[in-house]
C-alpha cells in the first residue's frame, strides 16, 4: 500500500460514485481453468457476509515511524527507478536488528477487532520491502531473527481460530530487498515466491483471504508465473479469496477474486466482489500524531462500502512497542458500538438495490431494504419507482415512526426531526413483498446522482 494524503471532504468526494464496470474478461485459476460468476460468487459468500475487517500494517519500519515499503530508498527494479529520498536502504534493511516489540499481545489485537465489530483481519506478512512477519525457512529476514524472536503471525493465527475471527494474510509479489528479483535470476525469485506461499498456506491455517499488492511496474501473469501459483494456492486452500492485484489483467483472464479500490469508497458494483482499503489515519504504518478521521468519516466509509456491495479493510498501524494506538482504540469501539445497533443493516447484506445517491445508500438482506440516510434534503428521500410493493417501515433505532409514501412514480422517505433522526446515519427498515436480492440495481434520480459514470 502506499501513503496518499486524503481530505477532510473524503466522503464527498468518494462515497457516492456511480456504477463501476467490473475488470472485462474472464477469471482464472490455473491453466486452462476458468471461474464463473456463480462459482465465483460461492466462493465469496462468507468472506462478503462478514463485511468489515481489519488491516495491519506493521514492521521494523515503524521505528521510524515512515512508510512501510515506500520510504525505503534505493533501487527499484521493477519501476526502473533509484530513489535518493527517504531512510537509505541500508539503514531501513537493518530496522530488524533493533525491532523488539515487547507489548504486542494478539489476543489484545483480535479482541480490539472484536470490539470494532469486524469479522477478520488482514497482516502484512511481506511488504514491498522484503521483511516477513512470519517464521520462513527461505530467508534470513525475518521476525524470528530479530532481539523479539517469535513468530507474530503464528500467535494472531492461533489467537483468530481461538476468538473465532478469520485471518487473512498481505503478500507482496514485489520485494525490492531480495537480490534476484527482476534481474536475470528472476526464476530464483519465482521459486522463493512461490516457496514463501506454500509456507503460509501450509503454516498459518485456513485464511479467509491472500492479499497480494501489486499495481504499476512490472506486473503481468508471467511477471509472477501465475498458472503453477494459482494451480498451487487453489489446490492447497480452495476456499481463500485472492485479490486482482497478481498479474491483473492477462491474456482475456482475470487473475483473483476481488478488486480492491484504495484509500476510496468503490462505486456499486456486484460482480467482481470488492473490498476497500483504507486507513484510519493517513499512512498505513504506524506514524506519530497521525491524522485521524473522525468517528463520521469512519461509518461513512463502512455504510457507504456495504451500500456499494463492497467490504471494508480498515488499517491501523501498531507501535514500535507492538501496540495499537489508544485512540485510535477508542475510535474503533465506537464503531462498534454503532454496529452493535445497526449491524444487521451490514453484515450479511448486499448492496443496492437503490444504487448510492448523495443523502443514502442502500443495503438488502430477505425482503428487507435498509435506507441508510446521511443528509436530509427539504421534502425527505426522493427515490425512483421500486418494482415491489412495501408492505411496512420501522426505524432500525429509535422508537419514531417514518413517513413512507410509495406511488407509481417513485418512493419517498422522510422522518421527523424530533422522531429519530440520527446525526450520522438514520436507518429505515422497508419490508417489501418479494425478496430484495431479484430486484435490478436501480439508478438514483437526477438530484441524488454524483456525476458521471465511473469506469
Amino acid at each position: 500500500m502506499k501513503a496518499k494524503r486524503m481530505p477532510h471532504s473524503l466522503i464527498a468526494a468518494s462515497l457516492f460514485l456511480s456504477t463501476v464496470v467490473g475488470a472485462v474478461g474472464q477469471q482464472l485459476d490455473g491453466p486452462g481453468r476458468v471461474v464463473t460468476r456463480e462459482q465465483r460468487d460461492a466462493r465469496a459468500a462468507d468472506w462478503r457476509d462478514k463485511r468489515f475487517g481489519m488491516f495491519i500494517h506493521w514492521g521494523p519500519v515503524s521505528l521510524k515511524g515512515t512508510e512501510i515499503g515506500w520510504s525505503r530508498a534505493g533501487e527499484r527494479r521493477d519501476r526502473k527507478e533509484t530513489i535518493t529520498k527517504g531512510v537509505p536502504a541500508a539503514e531501513y534493511d537493518s530496522l530488524y536488528k533493533q525491532f523488539n516489540p515487547v507489548k504486542f499481545n494478539a489476543d489484545q489485537w483480535v479482541a480490539i477487532a472484536k470490539a470494532a465489530g469486524m469479522k477478520y483481519i488482514v497482516l502484512t506478512a511481506k511488504h514491498h520491502d522484503g521483511f516477513c512477519m512470519f517464521d520462513s525457512k527461505l530467508t534470513d529476514y525475518k521476525i524470528t531473527n530479530t532481539p523479539f524472536k517469535r513468530d507474530v503471525t503464528a500467535e494472531l493465527a492461533a489467537a483468530c481460530r481461538k476468538a473465532g475471527i478469520g485471518l487473512g494474510l498481505y503478500y507482496s509479489p514485489p520485494d525490492w530487498h531480495h537480490p534476484d528479483y527482476c534481474t536475470p535470476n528472476h526464476a530464483r525469485y519465482i521459486k522463493y515466491l512461490h516457496g514463501q506461499v506454500r509456507e503460509i498456506l501450509t503454516n498459518y491455517g485456513p485464511l479467509v483471504s491472500l492479499w497480494f499488492d501489486r499495481t504499476g511496474g512490472v506486473n503481468a501473469a508471467e511477471t509472477w508465473d501465475n498458472p503453477r501459483l494459482f494451480k498451487m494456492i487453489r489446490g492447497m486452500q480452495p476456499q481463500v479469496m485472492i485479490t486482482t492485484r497478481c498479474g491483473g489483467l492477462a491474456h482475456g483472464g482475470v487473475w483473483g477474486d476481488f478488486d480492491s479500490p484504495e484509500q476510496r469508497v468503490g462505486g456499486f458494483q456486484m460482480d467482481p466482489p470488492w473490498e476497500t482499503c483504507m486507513t484510519i489515519c493517513r499512512q498505513w504504518a504506524w506514524k506519530p500524531k497521525d491524522q485521524m478521521k473522525s468517528l463520521e468519516q469512519c461509518l461513512h466509509a463502512l455504510i457507504a462500502s456495504a451500500g456499494g456491495d463492497g467490504n471494508l479493510l480498515f488499517n491501523v498501524g501498531p507501535t514500535p512497542e507492538g501496540e495499537i494506538e489508544g485512540r485510535q482504540v477508542e475510535r474503533l469501539k465506537e464503531m462498534g458500538a454503532w454496529l452493535e445497533k445497526n449491524g444487521e443493516s451490514i453484515y450479511g447484506t448486499r448492496g443496492g438495490p437503490y444504487k448510492p445517491g448523495k443523502s443514502y445508500v442502500t443495503t438488502r438482506k430477505g425482503n428487507t431494504i435498509y435506507m441508510h440516510i446521511f443528509k436530509w434534503p427539504e421534502g425527505g428521500i426522493q427515490l425512483p419507482q421500486l418494482p415491489a410493493r412495501i408492505t411496512g417501515s420501522s426505524l432500525l433505532v429509535g422508537t419514531g415512526k417514518p413517513t413512507v409514501t410509495q406511488t407509481a412514480q417513485g418512493v419517498t422517505v422522510s422522518v421527523d426531526v424530533s422522531e429519530g433522526r440520527q446525526s450520522i446515519d438514520t436507518v429505515v427498515k422497508l419490508e417489501i413483498d418479494q425478496p430484495a436480492l431479484t430486484l435490478a440495481p436501480i439508478d438514483p434520480l437526477p438530484a441524488e446522482s454524483s456525476g458521471p459514470k465511473k469506469k
